[in-house]
């Protein structure tokens, strides 16, 4: 009897620690790396939150028509370490954003690197991107 609940408990503790992983996503299996795209842009909200921080962009398209795009950043930890906090783009900022677009075709794209108003250029912890040493 002891023995089963043992291994019932074993089990249990071993499903719920592949939970976390299946929620997480490949770069390659939601954008695609092959589809770089650059915009510029005007920040209308900065998602700070785990597994990874999003901002959106309003961006002016040719025709004159406004669309928002999603931008996916890194995971925290890695924002933190490029020098990234909460308040790094506020609502309003104009930034230029480089990175790889969404193989659904929305109007989203996986970050690379973002260049803020003042020409600082702060990389955006991609896993599908490459960072300051690629650079």
């Amino acid at each position: 009897m002891r023995f089963k609940l043992a291994a019932f408990l074993t089990g249990i503790g071993l499903l719920a620690g592949t939970v976390p992983a299946l929620a997480h996503h490949s770069f390659a299996a939601e954008y695609d790396a092959n589809k770089p795209i650059k915009i510029s842009g005007v920040v209308t909200k900065m998602e700070w939150m785990n597994p990874h921080a999003r901002f959106y962009v309003d961006v002016k398209e040719a025709d004159g028509k406004v669309v928002n795009w999603n931008f996916e950043l890194g995971a925290i930890p890695v924002l933190l370490k490029q020098g990234w906090r909460k308040d790094s783009l506020k609502q309003g900022d104009q930034i230029t954003v480089e990175g790889s677009l969404a193989k659904d075709g929305s109007k989203s794209a996986n970050a690379r690197s973002v260049v803020l108003a003042d020409g600082r250029r702060v990389f955006a912890g991609s896993s599908g991107g490459n960072g300051p040493a690629n650079q």
